[in-house]
Parts: C-alpha cells; sequence; structure tokens
C-alpha cells in the first residue's frame, strides 16, 4: 500500500493513545474489529485506511518500538525511531511479558 504519512501516524497514534482502545488490544488477539473502529476513526480524520492497514502499521511501530526499547535498555542509544517518544507514553507502562503475549 501507500506509504503512511506523519501526520496519519500521528492520528493512528492518537488513536492508539485511547485507553478504550488500548485496553481492547491488550484483551485480545482476534482483532479486526478494533482495527475496524481505529481506521473508522481515521477516516474522520479524512484519511482512508482500512483495518488491515492499520493493523499491520500498528504491529510494525509496535515491533519498532520494542526493538528501540531494548536496544536502550541494554545501553546502547543508537537506535531511535521517529514516534518513539508517543509510543512510549502508549507502551512503556506495559511490562515487556504483556506486550510479548498480546503480539501474535
Amino acid at each position: 500500500g501507500k506509504h503512511w504519512t506523519v501526520n496519519e501516524v500521528r492520528a493512528l497514534i492518537r488513536i492508539w493513545s485511547d485507553k478504550n482502545i488500548q485496553q481492547q488490544l491488550e484483551g485480545t488477539v482476534r482483532n479486526k474489529r478494533i482495527f475496524e473502529q481505529v481506521a473508522a476513526r481515521l477516516q474522520k480524520f479524512g484519511i482512508d485506511r482500512d483495518w488491515k492497514q492499520c493493523r499491520t502499521k500498528y504491529k510494525n511501530l509496535k515491533h519498532e518500538y520494542k526493538s528501540v526499547k531494548s536496544a536502550q535498555d541494554s545501553g546502547s542509544s543508537s537506535k531511535s525511531m521517529k514516534f518513539f517518544n508517543e509510543l512510549d507514553a502508549i507502551l512503556g507502562h506495559c511490562t515487556m511479558e504483556q506486550a510479548s503475549k498480546s503480539d501474535n
């Protein structure tokens, strides 16, 4: 699909930072319905993404965040990513164990 713009990713993260969405994502593996909600909310911002694109982007961001985070934890600060602080605000509170459990 087409690349996500910075604004699109920001909007996705803003929706993802909604406590309600987070709780739903943490509590489930079959999350198509949640990403359909996310896609519908993006639509309101004028962003046209389907649920699959949203889920893929979510997974990629989460994966990138985790690899940067673990690099930092092991004392290497060479790795960084664009939305690290925003994602840290969302993901930083949940333990890695929890994060890996809801990964698949």
